[in-house]
């Protein structure tokens, strides 16, 4: 047995007791929290990207929130377009406050009067799935931001 073990071992047993040291993280630090985002966003793009909305995340641990979303960003696009029922999947979350922030954009765009969506977004280990379907044309490739934001 290694000497550094075998004096902590000596000294806790010399400390006067059993002490219980957890082997595994508590549950609390390993739990992972699963959201989902029901959505509207509206936008337009020239260049120049941009698209506002509103939505509610709902969690598996009954945390429940109103947000705001905006999308800006910048490629090769043209268009204007809605997005009516739009659902999201976050991933790799503890709690509502880790859904909160700036995720990662990049996506190729086309449709005519009837369009969608399907995006895989990051930020940090955070992963944001989005799909969704709507109406408006738009056509090209962007890169940018997507924040969600408390309403």
């Amino acid at each position: 047995m290694n000497r550094h073990i075998l004096g902590l071992t000596l000294l806790l047993a010399c400390a006067g007791g059993a002490t219980l040291l957890p082997a595994t993280p508590t549950r609390a630090e390993g739990a992972q929290v699963k959201c989902d985002l029901s959505y509207k966003l509206e936008g337009w793009s020239l260049l120049y990207k941009h698209a506002e909305g509103s939505g509610t995340i709902t969690c598996n641990n009954g945390q429940r929130a109103n947000v705001k979303i905006t999308l800006v960003g910048g490629g090769l696009t043209a268009g204007k377009y809605r997005i009516d029922n739009g659902k999201g999947e976050i991933s790799k979350v503890h709690g509502i406050a880790d859904v909160y922030g700036d995720y990662v954009q990049a996506g190729a765009e086309a449709g005519v009067v009837k369009s969608g969506t399907v995006q895989l977004l990051t930020k940090g280990t955070t992963s944001l799935a989005l799909s969704g379907t709507g109406e408006g044309v738009n056509l090209g490739i962007s890169v940018g931001k997507f924040s969600i934001n408390e309403r």
